[in-house]
């Protein structure tokens, strides 16, 4: 099993919709992906986010979108982890943990304030990833990573 973690470009665009897709669904959304496809190319095409996707074995099993936001006070840019999702059938390989040492990586070279993201109150498998990765909670459903 190789996996390759990369930042996403246009072409990446319809195999990351199918898994937005799905963690739409997740999150009780009707499935459209048609949609999907849209927002997700949009948002590459302004570069209005950052996308990283896990590549395993060739095939696109898991990604992480960032929006960038802003610290008025620390005159920094920080982001917003707003979007991670692994495909069922690749779970439990360590891809969610992969995708988030990426976005550490990404706010420190980006200098960022911190990386901040909310989850479900009841997706506790994703918190225990968060926390066992060192992002510490910040509230009922946020958790920091403080990248400085």
């Amino acid at each position: 099993m190789l996996l390759e973690i990369r930042k996403a470009i246009e072409s990446d665009a319809a195999s990351i919709a199918l898994l937005f897709d799905a963690y739409r669904v997740f999150y009780q959304q009707p499935s459209n992906l048609p949609a999907a496809f849209e927002f997700i190319s949009q948002r590459i095409t302004a570069d209005e986010s950052v996308i990283f996707i896990a590549v395993m074995d060739g095939e696109v099993a898991g990604f992480v979108q960032l929006y960038p936001i802003f610290s008025s006070v620390r005159l920094k840019r920080a982001w917003l982890l707003n979007d991670l999702f692994v495909a069922e059938k690749h779970r439990r390989k360590g891809i969610a943990e992969a995708l988030l040492e990426q976005t550490k990586e990404f706010g420190i070279e980006t200098d960022a304030a911190w990386i901040i993201l909310e989850t479900a109150s009841d997706n506790y498998w994703a918190q225990s990833v968060y926390e066992k990765n060192g992002w510490i909670k910040s509230g009922s459903f946020f958790y920091e990573y403080p990248v400085q």
